[in-house]
């Protein structure tokens, strides 16, 4: 008797093992949508447009009145380091402080998976540029309604961040407008690479959502510092719209994007 008990207990405790096992070898398949949040702020504050920041390091108070960037070129890497690359037709997207729906974009057909990082570029990248107005033809039009592009000639603005600033030499509130893309030989591309706190689990019936802060002031106070009252001359304010600043500027955006969270909540 004693001998079928223990044959019956070891077949429970099989039994159970198998069934952990079987829950922890989940089988994933399908495709998903994956959400990535922007929330733009300024030195740890929530960016208000039309308000006074605090100041620079270089003691310079900004009021923004504009900033709008373009997002592109989404790679997402899983858990096991292989990586989905997003569609490039369809990875183009311009965030507008100004525009709450322009803050969350949405990607579909993402492959079911555990993804444990992100990567993105600021900007358009120099092989979809070359392919000239007609590669990109929709976007282009979207982006030129968004008042994001020059002439051909100059191309895409990747970044367009402008207000009013004042300053120990400047007292009177003067107009500031930066923006970059490409210059000459300086195509001011870059691509921003994030660790994810917690995995994004897409999945048919998940939907995460991966948020970002976005913290403004590194863009001229970042490691690479921009004096504002420098460059404003001949009364028409600080115009940065090229030279050896925009590079530097440049730099600097690839460290303004921060992982707060990502949900994981059924859709």
């Amino acid at each position: 008797m004693k001998n079928y008990i223990s044959i019956a207990v070891a077949c429970l405790a099989f039994a159970g093992l198998f069934t952990a096992c079987s829950k922890s070898e989940e089988t994933i398949t399908g495709t998903g949508s994956l959400n990535i949040e922007f929330e733009n702020g300024y030195k740890g504050n929530l960016l208000v447009l039309g308000a006074a920041t605090l100041p620079t390091t270089n003691n310079e108070v900004l009021t923004v009145n504009e900033v709008k960037y373009i997002i592109s070129n989404v790679v997402l890497t899983k858990e096991d380091g292989t990586v989905f690359t997003y569609p490039k037709a369809d990875s183009y997207f311009i965030v507008d402080a100004s525009n709450p729906e322009s803050l969350l974009l949405n990607l579909s057909n993402v492959p079911a998976a555990n993804y444990k990082s992100i990567q993105f570029g600021i900007g358009v990248d120099q092989a979809q540029y070359e392919l000239g107005q007609s590669g990109i033809a929709d976007f282009w039009a979207e982006a030129q309604a968004a008042g994001m592009t020059w002439s051909w000639a100059s191309g895409f603005k990747f970044l367009a961040f402008e207000g009013t600033f004042t300053s120990p030499t400047v007292s009177n509130a003067t107009s500031y407008m930066i923006h970059t893309g490409k210059f000459g030989t300086d195509y001011n591309y870059t691509t921003v690479n994030l660790d994810l706190p917690t995995n994004a689990l897409v999945r048919t019936n998940i939907t995460p959502q991966i948020h970002l802060s976005t913290d403004l002031s590194q863009i001229i106070d970042g490691t690479n510092k921009v004096n504002l009252s420098e460059n404003n001359g001949m009364g028409m304010g600080a115009m940065i719209m090229g030279g050896p600043l925009l590079p530097l500027i440049t730099a600097n955006l690839s460290d303004m994007f921060e992982v707060e969270h990502v949900h994981n909540d059924a859709n």
